[in-house]
């Protein structure tokens, strides 16, 4: 746990990993959470504005049209397939829908969950799935990142994917994006592994 105010760095979540932990927890029965972190990662979005989303946002469209609460810009997603799988299955469980239609919504259906219950809850699924070394790199945020690792490698690690990127989420240059990802980092780290 970190110190109120501090900043902590949260990494991302290897595609491959976050794709069995999403298929870990719908056979678990923990659908809310299975369906957060598909949603994270294929669209990219920033958790606030996860929190926000209702189920006639994602059911059965094709795209997402939605003013990020941060940049207050204007972003339309297009929704791929697979999460659009996730939700309809998801949704046939009729996990904790509220009146508002709400996705996200605490377990009175009162409120969305918060943003510290959801790193809290991450890092115990870290910890029970084993996915990373360090359970408590993986926050909300997490999730975003995973998104922009994701499309990095798509593309071949290459400048334009970092163009697109920049754009996609919003920060100022490319070497924001960069850095953002670890991608030096994790090149540096490469460097003593391949030796």
């Amino acid at each position: 746990m970190s110190l109120k105010g501090s900043k902590t760095k949260s990494d991302f979540i290897e595609w491959n990993t976050a794709q069995l932990l999403i298929q870990k927890l719908e056979r678990d029965g923990d659908w809310k959470f299975a369906l957060l972190i598909a949603t994270g990662i294929y669209t990219g979005l920033r958790i606030s504005d996860i929190l926000s989303l209702k189920w006639s946002d994602l059911l059965g469209q094709d795209s997402l049209r939605i003013t990020e609460k941060k940049t207050k810009k204007d972003r339309t997603i297009t929704i791929n397939p697979q999460l659009q799988e996730i939700v309809s299955r998801i949704y046939s469980k009729k996990v904790d829908v509220d009146a508002n239609g709400l996705i996200f919504v605490n377990r009175w259906g009162t409120d969305v969950i918060s943003r510290q219950y959801i790193n809290q809850k991450l890092k115990k699924i870290a910890t029970r799935y084993k996915i990373t070394k360090d359970p408590s790199s993986i926050k909300s945020h997490s999730l975003r990142k995973s998104f922009g690792r994701r499309v990095f490698e798509n593309n071949d690690s290459s400048e334009l994917s970092l163009l697109l990127l920049s754009d996609i989420l919003n920060h100022g240059s490319p070497k924001t994006t960069k850095i953002y990802l670890g991608i030096r980092d994790r090149e540096i780290q490469d460097v003593y592994v391949n030796l």
